[in-house]
């Protein structure tokens, strides 16, 4: 069960970056500091709104925004941070 777990931990951190990329990608491209109509970000962006959208959408409808502020990507990594948690001692509880 230990590197089932371990591996629980793994797939969340790559999604906490994920999350964290889009944030960062979506100020990049409202700021226009990187150009969306390039191919490349394109792409990069879609995914990464792909990724990460549906679990943002659940969290949108019960979290208004706040004065132009979408705050559902720090509930989404705090919840992460939760699970991630939850699950760190739980492996430790199975001494791994």
């Amino acid at each position: 069960m230990g590197p089932v777990l371990n591996l629980f931990l793994t797939v969340i951190d790559l999604y906490m970056w994920i999350v964290f990329f889009g944030v960062i990608l979506s100020w990049l491209t409202h700021f226009n500091v990187i150009n969306s109509s390039n191919r490349f970000v394109f792409l990069v962006c879609d995914f990464i709104y792909r990724a990460t959208e549906p679990a943002l959408r659940r969290i949108r409808n019960f979290l208004p925004v706040l004065g132009g502020f979408d705050l559902s990507p720090i509930v989404l990594l705090l919840g992460l941070m939760l699970i991630k948690d939850v699950i760190f001692k739980i492996l430790m509880k199975l001494n791994y």
